[in-house]
């Protein structure tokens, strides 16, 4: 075997292990989601039956049906998706407000100090605030009734995506600011004509990840919320039972697909933003 004949067996032997990887974490991806979808179609005593069916022996389209007449699932859902989309907006502006000062104004004594507690802040598990937040909030009487902790938080933006915006404006030509300044733009005017349109990819990310965050959370409404004004996330995970108590785990599993669906619709456009923006966030440091 020649040596070029040597590189091209080698070559497609590589490509060949590259695609067999794939389809390896392909179906281990994969399987799960069609387990969920599957066994949503099935009776309780099917689901629960040894050995195991992998398809619906009865195929039980009313599990979906049960979703909605035994919650009311449209009514929390609007809820918590304008929660959601809500504080969204306001942790996107915030954070960017966040990053552009820590990107722009590096000579400003203590910028890189509190560059490094948004750094710490990152590093620290959410769970870890969570307790003190509980007590402050009970303190002031803006829990278990209303959504003010969602929305105090969203206020003061996110360390992670602070850190997202100030990388990206760091990658930022600063010509454009300078000549918007020479036209006789303040600061703030900079900020929102020049700057924040330039920063969609960013934005975009920033806005699917914190609507995610709210969507799919259940240890924070549990904590601050009662039941009347509980969110999605949390009300599913004891919403679905007989009149006996007994859960009922196939029309559980019917609601996690619509659950999980919006998110599968968000990420699925905005992939490319996501992507692009963790990319170019990453350019400068």
């Amino acid at each position: 075997m020649n040596r070029r004949a040597k590189d091209l067996f080698i070559k497609r032997l590589n490509r060949a292990g590259s695609y067999a990887i794939l389809i390896v974490v392909a179906v281990l991806v994969v399987t799960p989601i069609i387990w969920l979808l599957l066994s949503s179609l099935k009776q309780d005593s099917d689901y629960m039956a040894w050995p195991i069916h992998f398809l619906p022996i009865n195929w039980q389209w009313i599990n979906y049906e049960r979703v909605f007449t035994l919650t009311p699932f449209v009514k929390i859902a609007l809820r918590t998706a304008v929660l959601g989309i809500s504080c969204s907006i306001i942790v996107a502006i915030t954070s960017a407000m966040g990053g552009y000062a820590f990107a722009r104004f590096q000579d400003v004594n203590g910028n890189s100090r509190l560059f490094r507690v948004i750094i710490v802040l990152l590093i620290v598990p959410g769970i870890v605030f969570m307790i003190p937040q509980f007590i402050v909030y009970s303190y002031v009487h803006l829990i278990p009734n209303t959504y003010w902790p969602w929305i105090l938080g969203a206020l003061v933006g996110s360390p992670l995506f602070i850190f997202l915006y100030r990388q990206f404006f760091l990658g930022f030509p600063k010509e454009l600011e300078e000549a918007a300044e020479l036209d006789g733009c303040n600061p703030f005017q900079i900020f929102w004509l020049i700057i924040l349109p330039n920063a969609k990819p960013v934005i975009a990310t920033v806005l699917i990840f914190a609507f995610n965050g709210i969507w799919s959370d259940y240890l924070q409404p549990t904590l601050f919320l009662n039941d009347q004004m509980q969110l999605l996330g949390a009300k599913m995970a004891t919403a679905f039972v007989d009149p006996h108590g007994n859960a009922l785990r196939t029309v559980s599993l019917a609601a996690t697909v619509i659950y999980i669906l919006p998110l599968v619709i968000v990420f699925f456009f905005g992939q490319k933003y996501i992507l692009k923006g963790l990319v170019t966030s990453g350019l400068k440091g």
